[in-house]
């Protein structure tokens, strides 16, 4: 049995969960031992109690209690430092295929995926394959897996980004935080707005849903008139910019995101009378709303599925200094609506808002 020791998080070691720093130092500490090791206070950071889950940065003590010696025998006869049993993959040779199949950009420090429609960011209620588990079979070569530092909507398509290494997610984080990244979304939105380029401010709130356990819970809009009074209400901002329209019935349009809320690009054009083509949750399941525009449905040949997608992401690598602009092709059921309509990309500015940058 080893004593109290102290040991501060190293220049490599920054932004990363707790629980995954501790067991990179030991381990032959189980999961579950570091979480009662937590709730009980014998992990410190800084002097402070943690959660398993806290992120620890660079230059913090952390309080690491007397753990078992790695040849100890557990009361079961089993050694500490004995490997649990391999278990087999989840994920079938068509998921590895297809998360592989998505990438549009590698580099030693970043993975680009052009993710699927359909297919969550990360793990939640009911949700057994996603993109943050599929990152296994991301390695390539690396030992670790690389690492989430943005999301993108289950059924929204696009550019998702991936640090392969600990200082790239703590850079492209920063980054994000920072709004020193530009995202441009392509959507086919119900009606044509007018203008045909805006900017539309108004603040987000979550509104529960109507399940027992709050399922269906969305985003609703606040005027900013009443943002303060508003309990819960943050500040949101989108740009849009309407790039065809075909008889005032649908339009493509682009839509950068200037804030981060959930739902945002959604929300917000829904609130204006135009939700995006497909989206049953904020623009009804019908082809009418009692907005200004049309309803999210255009039935006939248009897919029923959400027609948003993450276009293009520009930003500065974190580690080379090199300027990349990341490009991701429409998803099949926007493709064929694009050829649908007589849409084609090739017709349009990579960004219809640079003059007004």
């Amino acid at each position: 049995m080893s004593g109290v020791q102290t040991l501060e998080v190293g220049p490599d070691d920054g932004d990363q969960r707790l629980d995954r720093w501790f067991r990179r130092i030991f381990p032959h500490v189980p999961q579950g031992r570091i979480e009662k090791l937590c709730r009980k206070g014998e992990i410190r950071v800084d002097g402070g109690r943690v959660k398993s889950s806290t992120r620890v940065e660079i230059g913090q003590m952390v309080r690491i209690p007397p753990l078992p010696d790695p040849n100890e025998t557990q009361p079961d006869g089993s050694k500490w430092n004995d490997r649990p049993p391999q278990v087999a993959s989840k994920w079938n040779e068509a998921d590895v295929e297809m998360i592989r199949a998505a990438v549009i950009y590698r580099d030693d420090h970043i993975i680009a995926l052009n993710k699927p429609a359909g297919l969550p960011t990360q793990g939640g209620s009911g949700q057994t394959k996603h993109v943050d588990g599929l990152a296994e079979a991301l390695k390539f070569g690396l030992e670790e897996k690389p690492r989430l530092v943005h999301r993108l909507d289950k059924d929204t398509s696009g550019v998702l980004i991936l640090a392969r290494t600990r200082m790239c997610a703590k850079g492209l984080t920063d980054a994000f935080r920072s709004r020193a990244t530009r995202k441009i979304y392509w959507a086919a939105i119900a009606g044509t707005p007018f203008p045909k380029m805006g900017t539309i401010k108004l603040g987000l709130v979550k509104a529960p849903g109507h399940g027992r356990a709050g399922e269906n819970e969305k985003m609703r809009a606040v005027h900013p008139d009443d943002m303060r009074t508003t309990e819960g209400a943050k500040r949101a901002e989108t740009d849009y910019a309407v790039m065809s329209n075909l008889a005032g019935r649908v339009c493509w349009c682009a839509l950068v995101p200037i804030t981060g809320r959930t739902h945002q690009l959604r929300a917000h054009m829904a609130e204006i009378g135009h939700p995006i083509v497909g989206d049953g949750k904020y623009g009804g399941s019908g082809q009418e709303n009692l907005g200004d525009g049309w309803g999210a449905q255009l039935g006939g040949e248009i897919s029923r599925k959400l027609h948003l997608h993450a276009r293009s992401l520009s930003l500065k690598h974190p580690i080379t200094g090199a300027q990349l602009n990341l490009i991701a092709p429409l998803p099949d059921h926007m493709k064929k609506t694009w050829n649908t309509l007589g849409w084609d990309p090739r017709d349009v500015p990579a960004d219809p808002f640079e003059d007004e940058v």
